[in-house]
């Protein structure tokens, strides 16, 4: 998604602002391993820390990693390693979890991740300091070295099967080097229910297969499919909708040939649907996305920097020809959607932030749409303004600017209402950068449900260079080297280095064979997580346990006291310990861990009645 000038403000704060980066890094948490000696310190925390190389461990010692998470939910903890002298060959092994009556979580629903850690040298706002950040987790795939009187953290991300039954399940996690071996303690809680494939929020998030295809070195069709699938695979994992589920498999369309006398009745498209719904269907009922972006040719559309007139097969839109050819593509895609189930998927997102001067070019084009498809869903990434009412049904503001009484007016109407972060905004709110805590986004999901956001946006996931600071094709960005989201267009120069932010459009990195874009050999793998990618799929997950919970309470209000009714729906209230408004909000994942937990034993509890 573009982004405004507006957008790339600090809004700094001095009353709010969050403390200082040093401090947050030195925060007492986690716990200190039994299987820790003198020689290797071996401690482990909550995925929500991030966790600096130099931080002392913790005093607090604790016998077990211990994780919780529902039947089919992934979830994830960090083990700390921290030799006193280097250690070399340094290997991590999980193994199977065993639990009630002999079932278990097999071994390969345990992975390990390495915890890397990129060199900020330009913070991305006052709240944050230059350093190492950890937020690339790049899977472990053999031996390391580890560096001496040095935090290593090791990401263990358990996958919890559908089917198995509730319970303790435990297990160990070998440790081996050069003259050391050591076995720490596994235990997942399984909870008493399932996790929806499909989530509940609605997510659009950009990608750019073009990044994905110059970095990798793919060129072969068959290898381009190949590590797409594996893309949409963290996609699904994350539960994050791409903008464009089928990039490969392009919606085919064909006119009738143009010419002086044909009439207007004539310009009627011929759709084939083959390969775009084959690939649709994988993404909508394979990888559960619960959106996609339409593209709808003839529209114009542009952003406040700058903006394309209407045309449609050379026809501009005050001739009868573009009307009726605009009518018949929309009405004909409206109702495939329709037969396919997937109206309520579709959204047309069009024009980028307008400004008040494209307000009536904005408003055209929805009046366009809502005569041709009005069933389709227009979305526009802006605030409630009086102007635009009447155009989309699907508002999208950045995050700082959604105003909630306007929103209610609006959700009267049956509209809804997305949210975004990009470049802004900044400390003290919640944001998408490397080089602030890691709670933020998973709380910025919390505050989605307290506002009842129905969805949240971002422009990119995969922005690894900027053409305008990187302007060498040959030499692009490296975003483990530089983890900085430079702008791009806009009118920018090429070789200007201006600023997004850290990590600004970047959950997911190349694999670390082609972090440079020069592979010797094309490279088949998937992508490299992130820290910030799994604080999203968490909150997205804690936004489905309250969606669950809110269902539950309305089936099975008959069988529960008033009493009752009102303890259990408190714990739809967003407690303060958790976000108190938008820009106070806890850096501590704790009090998120206790309100899920608390959620999660009462949907067990409903689910048996």
């Amino acid at each position: 998604m573009l982004r405004t000038t507006f957008c790339m403000a600090l809004l700094l704060s001095s009353q709010s602002v969050l403390a200082q980066t040093s401090d947050y890094f030195n925060a007492p948490y986690g716990e200190l391993l039994t299987a820790s000696t003198e020689q290797v310190g071996l401690w482990w925390a909550s995925s929500g820390w991030k966790i600096s190389p130099d931080k002392a461990p913790p005093e607090t010692k604790g016998r077990t990693i211990m994780i919780r998470a529902a039947r089919n939910e992934a979830e994830a903890a960090q083990l700390v390693v921290r030799p006193i002298v280097s250690l070399r060959s340094f290997t991590v092994r999980a193994g199977t979890l065993t639990g009630p009556g002999g079932a278990a979580i097999p071994a390969k629903n345990v992975e390990v991740l390495k915890v890397r850690y990129v060199n900020v040298t330009h913070p991305t706002d006052k709240s944050s300091v230059a350093g190492l950040w950890p937020d690339p987790l790049p899977p472990l795939k053999g031996p390391v070295n580890l560096e001496a009187n040095k935090n290593q953290p090791f990401w263990i991300r358990v996958k919890v099967p559908r089917r198995v039954p509730a319970g303790i399940y435990t297990g160990s996690i070998h440790l081996t080097a050069q003259n050391y071996s050591a076995d720490v303690t596994l235990r997942v809680e399984v909870y008493d229910f399932v996790l929806p494939d499909r989530m509940t929020c609605t997510t659009a998030f950009g990608f750019s297969t073009s990044n994905v295809f110059r970095y990798q070195k793919l060129s072969d069709s068959k290898h381009k499919r190949q590590v797409l699938d594996k893309y949409w695979a963290s996609f699904g994992a994350h539960h994050i909708s791409p903008y464009n589920p089928a990039p490969l498999d392009r919606l085919k369309v064909t006119w009738p040939k143009v010419s002086k006398s044909i009439k207007p009745e004539q310009l009627k498209p011929v759709f084939d649907w083959t390969t775009w719904d084959k690939a649709m269907e994988r993404g909508i009922d394979y990888y559960h996305f619960n959106s996609f972006r339409l593209s709808i040719p003839g529209l114009g559309g542009g952003t406040f920097h700058s903006r394309r007139e209407p045309e449609l097969l050379g026809f501009s839109e005050d001739t009868p020809h573009y009307k009726a050819a605009f009518n018949a593509y929309c009405h004909e895609v409206q109702e495939h959607l329709r037969e396919k189930g997937w109206l309520d998927e579709a959204f047309v997102y069009w024009f980028d932030e307008p400004a008040p001067r494209d307000y009536e070019f904005v408003m055209n084009g929805f009046a366009k749409l809502k005569r041709a498809a009005g069933d389709i869903n227009r979305m526009l990434t802006e605030q409630v303004e009086p102007k635009l009412i009447g155009g989309p049904n699907i508002w999208c503001p950045i995050s700082h600017n959604y105003k909630h009484e306007p929103a209610e007016q609006r959700r009267r109407q049956g509209e809804k209402f997305w949210w975004y972060v990009c470049t802004g905004p900044k400390a003290p709110y919640c944001t998408l950068f490397i080089d602030h805590p890691g709670t933020e986004l998973r709380v910025w999901l919390w505050q989605s449900w307290k506002r009842k956001i129905d969805g949240i946006l971002v422009w990119q996931t995969n922005y690894w260079t900027s053409s305008a600071a990187y302007p060498d094709p040959e030499h692009p960005q490296n975003p483990y080297e530089d983890p900085m989201g430079w702008r791009s267009s806009y009118s920018t120069p090429k070789g200007a280095k201006k600023p997004w932010g850290n990590g600004d459009g970047r959950f997911i990195y190349p694999p670390e064979a082609a972090a440079d874009a020069h592979p010797a050999e094309p490279v088949l793998d998937g992508p490299v997580d992130s820290i910030r990618w799994e604080m999203l799929r968490d909150g997205i997950e804690d936004y489905e346990y309250l969606a669950i919970l809110s269902r539950l309470l309305k089936a099975k209000k008959d069988k529960l006291t008033t009493q009752q009714h009102k303890k259990y729906a408190a714990l739809l209230e967003v407690p303060e310990s958790i976000t108190t408004d938008m820009t106070t909000f806890t850096k501590d994942p704790a009090p998120i861990e206790a309100r899920r937990d608390r959620i999660a034993r009462v949907i067990a509890k409903l689910n048996r009645l």
